[in-house]
């Protein structure tokens, strides 16, 4: 980047770098520890674009941290549809709406939240598309790096969630409960009050929509398919 003059970066890092810290809302002063291999590598290149800045005063960086990414575009033309089984939660629900799978696999109902199930704080795809901008707007007049978390500021469990879409959709997601994953954490949401402050930014989309919207691209993704199979 530097050889080819390019001097300014927005790098999509993640909530993970924070580790397991004392706290479920997350800011960005907390200590970071990462206590998986994804969350490691996010860190290792905010510390080289960290240190990048420091040493050229020219350069300019913005990391956003993002916290959980959903929903798809409101046309419902473009959005997440993995091959295999999914790791993330809308996925794996949009595969069983599908019928592609079974049924969902809740991973712990166990923790200590109101349901059981693991609480996350879920920001739609065109939120972060729009912190993004906001991002490259602020480096036109500001040196340095900035890290910002994205997030919408509000935890849904994995039940509330799956209430949220058989509501919305009419589709009944049925599931089973198994044990938890290595490393899954009780609750965790974000602290965007940095966000606000200085990028002008703030999450439009509530949950309710982003299942709506996926439930447009799911409707459109399942025409499609039948198409392919009939024609």
């Amino acid at each position: 980047m530097l050889k080819a003059n390019v001097q300014q970066l927005v790098f999509s890092s993640s909530a993970t770098v924070y580790g397991a810290p004392d706290t479920p809302q997350y800011t960005e002063d907390l200590f970071t520890n990462p206590i998986n291999v994804y969350g490691e590598t996010k860190l290792m290149v905010e510390k080289i674009i960290n240190a990048i800045s420091r040493a050229n005063p020219s350069f300019r960086a913005v990391s956003l941290r993002y916290f959980n990414p959903v929903g798809a575009h409101p046309s419902g033309l473009i959005g997440e549809d993995p091959l295999g089984i999914p790791n993330n939660l809308m996925p794996y629900i949009g595969q069983v709406a599908l019928g592609m799978l079974p049924y969902l696999k809740i991973y712990g109902n166990d923790y200590d939240t109101p349901d059981g199930t693991g609480m996350r704080d879920y920001i739609h795809v065109e939120d972060l598309a729009n912190g993004h901008l906001l991002a490259l707007e602020y480096l036109e007049t500001n040196k340095g790096l900035l890290t910002v978390n994205l997030g919408n500021e509000k935890p849904y469990s994995v039940l509330e969630v799956v209430n949220i879409f058989e509501r919305v959709s009419g589709i009944k997601i049925p599931y089973q409960f198994v044990d938890r994953r290595p490393g899954d954490l009780p609750i965790y949401y974000a602290n965007s009050q940095l966000a606000r402050n200085v990028l002008g930014w703030s999450s439009k989309y509530d949950l309710n929509e982003c299942v709506r919207i996926r439930g447009v691209f799911i409707e459109i993704r399942s025409k499609a398919t039948k198409a392919i199979i009939y024609d």
